[in-house]
């Protein structure tokens, strides 16, 4: 018997939950969800599942992330779920020309800054005016005191990889501007997250 490629991360069960309270008050009525970096793809069926007038369309540039958001599908799938698509932040080529929403969860901190800047780019392109980035994670904010937990995180994340870590937000929100991206909301979270609104402008 082969073994279930399904990924179990943690952390989502405990923050599902506080990210759809969040997302009730910022996705459209209906239309195209894009969610960059996808993972486990728990949070992508999460997702469908609460917000089923949506239409959720998962990616990943990993492959064994992209078995498992299809296994989670096939599984436990909504019908309003779509098949995963492989998709490389940084690129400048992506599979999907519109979404009426883009959601990533735990990237910018958990990759090099340059599928940060691509994910930007590419919200950029993608967004009709009005409509939603979303991102999730831990940053750092000027003027703000770093956890210690999320101190000892970002430590752990360089040790990794030397181009991974914690972001100055300052800088994300920088760049976002350079697409047409408007800071909209910043929302504190559980375990010292945040989240973050962006709308095209």
């Amino acid at each position: 018997m082969s073994e279930d490629p399904r990924r179990v991360a943690p952390h989502v069960a405990r923050n599902a939950a506080p990210i759809i309270d969040v997302l009730r008050g910022i996705l459209p009525d209906q239309g195209l969800v894009l969610e960059v970096a996808s993972g486990s793809g728990e949070h992508a069926l999460a997702f469908a599942k609460a917000f089923p007038h949506l239409l959720w369309q998962p990616t990943d540039a990993d492959p064994v992330s992209l078995r498992s958001v299809d296994a989670w599908r096939t599984a436990e799938g909504a019908p309003n779920l779509l098949a995963p698509v492989h998709l490389d932040a940084s690129s400048s080529r992506w599979p999907v020309e519109e979404a009426q929403a883009i959601l990533c969860i735990n990237m910018v901190h958990i990759s090099p800054w340059a599928a940060t800047l691509g994910l930007l780019a590419g919200a950029g392109r993608l967004l009709p005016n009005g409509a939603p980035l979303y991102l999730y994670g831990a940053y750092r904010q000027q003027g703000v005191e770093t956890a210690l937990s999320n101190e000892a995180f970002d430590q752990s994340l360089k040790a990794r990889n030397p181009e991974w870590g914690l972001r100055n937000l300052e800088d994300v929100v920088e760049e976002a501007a350079r697409h047409g991206l408007k800071l909209d909301a910043v929302i504190p979270m559980p375990a010292n997250n945040l989240s973050v609104v962006f709308r095209k402008a």
